[in-house]
């Protein structure tokens, strides 16, 4: 299981930066822009999915911050949300290469953001959600790309094991 996640760490490392790159290329106005997405903007997508690793990696690991609505904006300024982004990422993948096979076998308890529970589970299937929740709005980034007429980067997982860093995962 550790290198499986090792691999969905690096790869979204990897899938982020492009997202980023993509996004980068937005005027404030593009970013900002309500088009319809769930979370409205390309803004808002974005700043998403960094509240949610930061609400799972402190269940996880007890330490950071997590805040306590899932549409946070943590960063009008995109180039510092994507700083932010980047320390996340690593902050995610160094705390995953520092987990044995046993820890990530093993349970933890948290409390749910959106009705207040109290949820046991084992860690793996967690770590599976949060791999999936970043893809899943990471498409809806890909969408809000298209619609604004940019161009949007692949992102699948082959492409990044095709990658000399994702080659090791292939």
């Amino acid at each position: 299981m550790k290198q499986h996640f090792t691999m969905f760490a690096a790869y979204n490392a990897w899938a982020n930066q492009r997202v980023y790159e993509a996004a980068g290329a937005l005027t404030k106005e593009e970013f900002a822009r309500d088009v319809g997405a769930f979370f409205k903007s390309m803004r808002g997508t974005l700043n998403h999915l960094l509240v949610t690793d930061r609400i799972w990696l402190k269940r996880f690991t007890g330490e950071g911050e997590a805040p306590s609505a899932l549409d946070t904006i943590l960063y009008i300024d995109f180039a510092k949300l994507r700083v932010a982004r980047e320390a996340e990422d690593r902050r995610l993948a160094d705390w995953i290469g520092s987990l044995t096979e046993k820890q990530m076998a093993g349970r933890f308890t948290y409390m749910t953001v959106t009705d207040m529970r109290t949820i046991s589970q084992r860690l793996a299937p967690a770590l599976a959600h949060l791999f999936n929740h970043q893809t899943h709005h990471r498409g809806q980034a890909h969408s809000i790309l298209t619609g604004l007429g940019k161009d949007a980067p692949s992102l699948d997982l082959i492409y990044f094991q095709r990658t000399e860093e994702g080659r090791a995962f292939a």
